[in-house]
């Protein structure tokens, strides 16, 4: 049996949930919909759900509230297109600050949200071919089958589980896009990326990012590698160039 991707749509708007719903159905996509935080932990706890459209603006806990929520206390973190009627850049940078992977102001066409979630799904299953991933790789990293290991400073990377491990043994959870951007530049050490690389590497460019997305990504990264900005062990900034991976990266190849 065709399995379909299983998406989450939480906005207190009965109307605008259902329309989306009965859309997406439409669209081959199995939807399940929620009206609040309550509801959304309720279809989590049941498991499957592959994408999470949110709104920001909502009554009681927001938008904003439970992506953080999700971003922190999840294993391994579901996308989140995030949903809002305001139009502001403060939003755009605070939504993509905790943990957003993408989003989309109200009004807007349903074409062009199928569009961003089709995208989402496919950059969290698959890294770029510039980075040899193998597209045969449902879990969306060539290693896969292996459970290889990426070595750097005091962490290492699970590339099979996509998280971080430091060197006590803690994991660190990552959102799809900070995993992303991670193996971007793990995959390319010593070496200068600029920002339009990172936004061709990570985003594909087929969201309407805009110039600071790459630089709250960084920093979002930086926290969770525990990378002071000022004096950088991983993640440097090359003022009018870009930036650079400096550490040196190690692969353990097979390991558990």
């Amino acid at each position: 049996m065709e399995k379909f991707d299983h998406l989450l749509i939480v906005d207190d708007d009965e109307e605008i949930r259902d329309l989306l719903k009965q859309y997406l159905e439409k669209s081959n996509f199995k939807v399940s919909t929620a009206a609040n935080g309550r509801q959304m932990r309720s279809v989590l706890a049941a498991g499957g759900v592959d994408l999470i459209v949110l709104d920001l603006m909502m009554p009681h806990e927001d938008g904003l509230t439970l992506c953080r929520e999700l971003t922190a206390t999840q294993t391994q973190p579901v996308p989140i297109l995030m949903l809002t009627a305001r139009n502001e850049e403060a939003d755009r940078i605070l939504g993509l600050e905790m943990g957003a992977d993408d989003y989309l102001t109200k009004p807007f066409a349903t074409r062009e949200l199928l569009a961003r979630i089709r995208a989402i799904l496919r950059r969290t299953r698959m890294m770029p071919a510039q980075l040899g991933a193998h597209s045969g790789a449902k879990s969306g990293d060539s290693s896969a089958a292996g459970g290889r290991l990426l070595r750097f400073g005091i962490w290492a990377v699970d590339t099979h589980a996509r998280h971080l491990i430091d060197d006590s043994g803690a994991i660190v959870s990552l959102s799809g896009a900070e995993y992303r951007l991670l193996r971007v530049f793990l995959d390319h050490p010593q070496r200068v990326l600029t920002r339009d690389q990172l936004l061709s590497l990570t985003q594909n460019r087929e969201s309407d990012y805009f110039d600071r997305s790459i630089d709250i990504l960084v920093s979002r990264l930086r926290k969770r590698l525990r990378d002071d900005s000022r004096e950088p062990l991983y993640i440097k900034t090359l003022r009018s160039e870009g930036y650079i991976f400096s550490s040196t990266v190690l692969r353990v190849e097979n390991a558990s």
